[in-house]
């Protein structure tokens, strides 16, 4: 009788666990349910913010509300020169600081013609390193400037592994990506600071919201930019200057020339222009953003996924990116080796 009265309470005593052990699991599933839809409604909110009503409450007088110029860097080509123009659209004066001079010039005359305004150009190369800045403030000092973009970026010729980067491009990726939005941050704020009004751009990159093998030191500088931005913003969110970190996955521009995948804009790759147009309307809305509501999207999925998945995924990618960057790199080694042929045999 003692064994079965045993048995009788170790049974009800199993039973009291098991019930409130359930209790539990069931109180941590309904948070982190409740936490996952609060993040959910957040993102939505945030992203209805950056491009839909960013967009209803168009921003009509650029000059007004942050200066007369604007600074873009890496301005020849690419989202630089789209930024540029959409800028001069709206009135402002561009000073356009790249390295190509007859590039740089022309494009700089392109904006001229098409949007009345004035440019002034600074061809530098970013890569040189610090004598490179008193030649640009010499030449900014006396101009009102109300944006600065921040955009200037080296990227790997193609996917690669760390070592397999030349010694050259991994101090590019430190003297351009790094140094140059520091140092031109450096050269301009103060100026918005004193007349209470400015805004700065940093453009980052979608790689840095999570470790990306084969783009390893490029997504580490691009997170420094975006880390720079959100510290810049808030030491001076009451300065009356704005700061914002520009996130964007893939756009078609130069950078992504190495893959036939990236240089053809779509939904998901836009191209240079057409980022830049959804861009810029972010300005004053969102402090931080991918800046294009596709590339939204692929913020979320990023954060969502645990980061050994994307590591996994990005690692596959990239090595197909890489192949298709090789092999444009050896066709193009095999055209100029047929040419050096040809030259050599029609002198002889």
């Amino acid at each position: 009788m003692a064994v079965v009265d045993s048995f009788d309470f170790l049974l009800k005593e199993l039973e009291r666990t098991c019930t409130n052990t359930r209790d539990i699991l069931a109180f941590i599933g309904v948070f982190y349910a409740c936490k996952r839809t609060l993040q959910c409604l957040i993102g939505l909110i945030k992203a209805t913010n950056d491009h839909l009503l960013s967009k209803l409450s168009y921003i009509s007088n650029y000059k007004k509300r942050f200066g007369a110029w604007a600074v873009v860097t890496g301005s020849s080509e690419g989202i630089g020169l789209a930024y540029a123009k959409e800028l001069a659209s709206r009135g402002l004066h561009v000073v356009m600081i790249s390295r190509g001079e007859n590039k740089l010039y022309r494009a700089a005359k392109d904006i001229e013609e098409q949007y009345k305004v004035e440019t002034c150009t600074i061809a530098v190369d970013f890569a040189h390193g610090k004598e490179i800045y008193e030649k640009i403030w010499n030449q900014i000092k006396d101009k009102e400037i109300g944006i600065l973009v921040n955009n200037v970026g080296v990227m790997y010729e193609f996917p690669q592994l760390f070592l397999d980067v030349p010694v050259e491009r991994l101090w590019s990726l430190v003297n351009v990506n790094v140094a140059a939005a520091t140092m031109m941050t450096h050269l301009i704020m103060p100026q918005m600071v004193q007349r209470k009004k400015g805004a700065i751009v940093m453009v980052s990159s979608g790689s840095c919201t999570k470790i990306t093998p084969q783009m390893t030191v490029y997504a580490a500088t691009t997170y420094f930019l975006d880390y720079f931005a959100r510290g810049l913003q808030y030491e001076y969110r009451n300065s009356g200057v704005i700061v914002q970190s520009l996130m964007p996955f893939y756009v078609a521009t130069r950078m992504t020339r190495y893959s036939q995948t990236l240089s053809k804009p779509g939904l998901f790759i836009p191209s240079a222009d057409n980022y830049a147009k959804s861009a810029i309307a972010t300005l004053g809305y969102s402090s931080r953003t991918s800046g294009y509501w596709p590339h939204t999207i692929q913020a979320w999925i990023s954060d969502s996924i645990p980061e050994w998945l994307w590591m996994w995924g990005a690692t596959r990618l990239n090595n197909a990116l890489r192949r298709q960057g090789q092999e444009k790199l050896h066709h193009k080694k095999t055209l100029r080796k047929r040419g050096s042929e040809l030259s050599f045999e029609s002198d002889s």
